[in-house]
């Protein structure tokens, strides 16, 4: 027998849960409109506020407040423009910088200089940092086809990990600093590595692989997932 009370509270739940999914959903605008160009990238949160690449012109950063306030935090050099940004133990903010071929470095007090410059980056693209300052850093030459991995030390120097990998995009550590996630933005592909204790990768596995679309930037979650 059909209990007609359990129906009609079944059915106020689920209209109930059905306007709540809707009204916490719903998006709108945080900033203006158009203030970032279309290279906008890397927003990482820092001491002084959100921060995110390209600010109404290429090669700034800007710093956006909790109430959606935009202003500018930092001018790259000339011919450095962003696109990942982290920030160390310091309080540093290391910058990918594509064009210039550079990590760069802003110290709090907004000295800028050159944590590592390489001739032989294609464009550092993204970066994760562990708890030692060790970055770690995609580098993909998207006309190629093809992308290195880097991991770049404290004192600048950089170690190339791995190269002939496909386009390398998003990187990430799992929370316990022992893994190493790179994804190929047109393979689709995302690969795990072993990381040991001095960054070194070793064990690469193919993690998962979409069967569309492309990749881009990757976080991790406090829980990881294994397959």
């Amino acid at each position: 027998m059909i209990n007609s009370k359990k129906i009609a509270l079944i059915i106020i739940q689920f209209l109930s849960w059905q306007a709540w999914s809707q009204e916490l959903f719903q998006t709108s605008d945080f900033t203006q409109e158009k203030l970032f160009t279309e290279n906008i990238e890397g927003p990482v949160m820092t001491t002084a506020g959100l921060l995110v690449v390209n600010l109404e012109k290429d090669g700034t950063i800007g710093r956006v407040s909790t109430t959606g306030d935009v202003s500018l935090y930092a001018t790259l050099p000339a011919g450095s423009i962003g696109n990942a940004l982290m920030v160390d133990s310091k309080k540093n903010i290391l910058v990918a910088d594509w064009s210039g071929h550079n990590i760069l470095k802003i110290a709090p007090d907004k000295t800028i200089t050159t944590l590592c410059h390489r001739d032989d980056f294609n464009q550092p693209n993204d970066i994760a940092i562990n708890k030692s300052d060790q970055l770690f850093a995609s580098d993909p030459n998207w006309k190629e086809g093809t992308g290195k991995l880097w991991r770049i030390n404290p004192d600048g120097n950089a170690v190339l990990l791995k190269e002939n990998m496909g386009t390398t995009n998003g990187i990430e550590l799992s929370p316990d600093e022992k893994t190493l996630y790179v994804n190929e933005s047109v393979q689709r592909k995302i690969w795990k590595f072993t990381l040991d204790g001095s960054g070194n990768i070793s064990n690469q596995q193919l993690f998962f692989q979409f069967s569309d679309f492309g990749l881009d930037g990757m976080k991790c979650d406090r829980k990881e997932i294994s397959t």
